[in-house]
């Protein structure tokens, strides 16, 4: 009510690496005159961490250790599905672009088209109807919903039409609140829930409460994308890159996100 919500993406990025590390190196130099040791280890502490959060490693370890996303569907499971009475796919939003310059319309970022496609994919190999949840972000601008742009994308760009399209939610734990409504007024019973695989426990734990408060219970079947490979770690994991950097930042993007009950 008093616009804190739209504060919700700056407030993160405030409490998100890198801007912790950079403070204790500038209280650090702020500290080098008078209490060297502290200064010194407030600006190799920071510089530690600076390195350490753009490293695969840290994020790899940070996914498994505080997310523990679950295996991606197999084969049986897959075929399984193909037999599964009053089932819906779920796809979960993760952002748009109000306008795409090279199309000349919206479109959706690059992990939303990842969830889309792969959603599309197992309702082609399964027969199961496809839905999508989304709709404006918190503190993001006017315009068409994630819903809406996503409902155009698997028209006319994969042949493949929604059957569901959710557009009022503006975070996880809103998708769980309208979708549970949706899916259950239309005779679901069972969900094949599509996000990536570092969000796919928040929006379980979100689902089954949602679930749990209302009475309306579904079977909820994990379908995570981008699930890590499991290959042992190697020296130029240690090394600073701009992925390394991005899983660090998702990892505890998505910790902080389970912990607010977002």
């Amino acid at each position: 009510m008093l616009g804190i919500e739209s504060w919700k993406p700056t407030l993160t990025a405030l409490v998100m690496p890198p801007v912790p590390f950079l403070v204790l190196v500038l209280a650090g130099a702020r500290l080098m005159f008078s209490r060297r040791v502290t200064a010194w280890l407030l600006v190799l502490t920071g510089c530690a961490g600076l390195w350490l959060t753009c490293t695969a490693a840290l994020g790899i370890g940070l996914t498994r250790f505080l997310l523990a996303p679950p295996p991606a569907l197999g084969a049986a499971e897959i075929a399984e599905l193909r037999r599964a009475p009053k089932t819906g796919i779920l796809v979960l939003g993760a952002g748009r672009y109000l306008l795409a310059p090279e199309y000349g319309v919206s479109n959706l970022k690059p992990y939303t088209l990842e969830r889309l496609r792969y959603g599309i994919w197992l309702s082609r190999v399964t027969g199961l109807p496809l839905g999508y949840s989304g709709g404006v972000g918190h503190g993001g601008d006017p315009g068409p919903s994630e819903a809406e742009i996503a409902a155009r994308v698997a028209d006319r760009e994969f042949g493949r039409p929604l059957r569901w399209a959710e557009g009022e939610s503006r975070d996880t734990h809103e998708n769980a609140v309208r979708s549970v409504a949706l899916l259950h007024a239309a005779g679901i019973e069972r969900i094949v829930l599509v996000t990536h695989a570092f969000h796919m426990r928040r929006a379980l734990l979100n689902f089954s409460r949602e679930m749990q408060r209302t009475g309306k219970t579904m079977a909820i079947v994990a379908a995570p994308l981008g699930v890590h490979a499991g290959e042992p770690l190697e020296a130029s994991d240690w090394l600073p890159t701009a992925e390394g950097f991005r899983d660090t930042r998702i990892a505890l993007h998505e910790w902080l996100g389970r912990l607010m009950g977002a």
